[in-house]
């Protein structure tokens, strides 16, 4: 059973990326297509299970081509593993104008 003192002395490391992955891609149906395409093929280049990955890619490739479907628009998928074998996958709007 954990203490409270037994928390305290835990200390929080930050794992470092040691794989990296990133693309831009047009914000259309075919551009989420591609990017659940290549991030399955990512992982298992990495030698990484890829299937629960791929689904969470597909969902968040979608969202960007149904939301971010503007002339010239794209979207930049990120997947990052680290040293502690974390998978972070990251879909983001790659407009530079923002504030």
């Amino acid at each position: 059973m954990a203490t409270l003192s037994d928390v305290n002395q835990e200390t929080t490391r930050t794992a470092t990326p040691t794989r990296q992955f990133t693309i831009l891609l047009s914000a259309t149906r075919r551009g989420a297509r591609l990017a659940r395409l290549l991030a399955a093929e990512q992982l298992r280049t990495w030698g990484l299970p890829f299937e629960t990955a791929e689904q969470i890619v597909a969902e968040l490739a979608s969202n960007a081509a149904l939301h971010g479907h503007v002339p010239g628009r794209s979207f930049r998928l990120a997947l990052t593993l680290t040293e502690t074998a974390t998978l972070r996958i990251e879909v983001t709007d790659a407009r530079t104008d923002r504030h």
